[in-house]
């Protein structure tokens, strides 16, 4: 994790609980004694996000749907992190989220531990709807602004206006190639886990956050292409690559675009190791 990272310690179930009650059904002491959940459980994960949320940065309301993703706070604080880094410690940032989905949690964050202007665009109308009634119900949320994404085949295009300039554009692109190959990865996750049948799997998910015609590297492509029109309208931009064989392919589109420089950054958490790709203009 980042050195900044405060979610690299471990949990204090008893504060959390104490702070959100509704989070001890989920908590046990696993086989070396430690407290913990089952992180691929999406209800523990879920009202674990709302306690944190609550110790952190004090928001009185967050919840989603049970069939929209639940993302875990501490790598999505990562990513911001590492962007932060990016940014070599510029002030008054402004941040575009592509996909908040329902969960909203990159301005959430941007907004509490960062204190930057944050937007964010969803092409979902109910998820849309979900982020609005989360920036409704905390006035420390107040100053985000949502866009809605009225064109499927576009990612920055309509989100972008004349008038805009954004420090920093970031994204976690769907995943997978199309439902089949969800469907597949999701049951594999659940026999690695050992999860019950019965247990909600935290991988469900809307159709537009897992998947996207050519999975990711598609998507990241066709953002590149795109973001030859806003060059100078964007400081830098960014997206999750969750699988690390596409970045070859991934970069070779950037740099077609012809960017100033292309960035790949590592991160870990634990056993998993991710990274997100950065390109700029200027």
């Amino acid at each position: 994790m980042h050195p900044q990272n405060p979610f690299q310690r471990a949990y204090h179930f008893d504060e959390l609980i104490k702070i959100h009650p509704d989070l001890k059904p989920y908590v046990f002491t696993n086989e070396y004694g430690t407290e913990t959940i089952k992180f691929g459980n999406n209800k523990a994960v879920k009202e674990l996000n709302k306690a944190l949320l609550k110790q952190h940065y004090q928001l009185k309301y967050w919840d989603i749907p049970e069939k929209n993703l639940c993302p875990p706070i501490p790598g999505r604080l990562d990513y911001l992190l590492y962007i932060k880094d990016l940014l070599e410690q510029k002030s008054d940032v402004h941040l575009l989220d592509i996909g908040t989905g329902a969960n909203l949690i990159y301005p959430i964050l941007g907004t509490c531990h960062f204190n930057w202007k944050c937007t964010a665009s969803e092409v979902d109308k109910t998820s849309l709807e979900n982020a609005q009634l989360i920036i409704d119900k905390n006035k420390i949320l107040e100053t985000i602004e949502l866009r809605s994404q009225q064109f499927k085949n576009s990612i920055l295009e309509n989100i972008i206006q004349a008038s805009d300039y954004f420090d920093v554009i970031v994204c976690n692109p769907p995943f997978y190639k199309n439902a089949f190959e969800a469907a597949q990865k999701n049951e594999k996750k659940n026999k690695n886990l050992k999860l019950e049948n019965t247990e909600k799997l935290n991988f469900g998910g809307e159709a537009n956050e897992l998947w996207y015609k050519g999975g990711e590297e598609a998507f990241i492509k066709k953002m590149a292409i795109e973001s030859v029109q806003f060059k100078n309208q964007v400081g830098w931009f960014t997206s999750l690559v969750s699988q690390k064989e596409n970045l070859k392919n991934i970069k070779r589109a950037i740099n077609k675009t012809m960017p100033l420089e292309v960035k790949i950054v590592d991160m870990e958490q634990g056993n998993k190791k991710s990274r997100f790709i950065a390109w700029r203009y200027q």
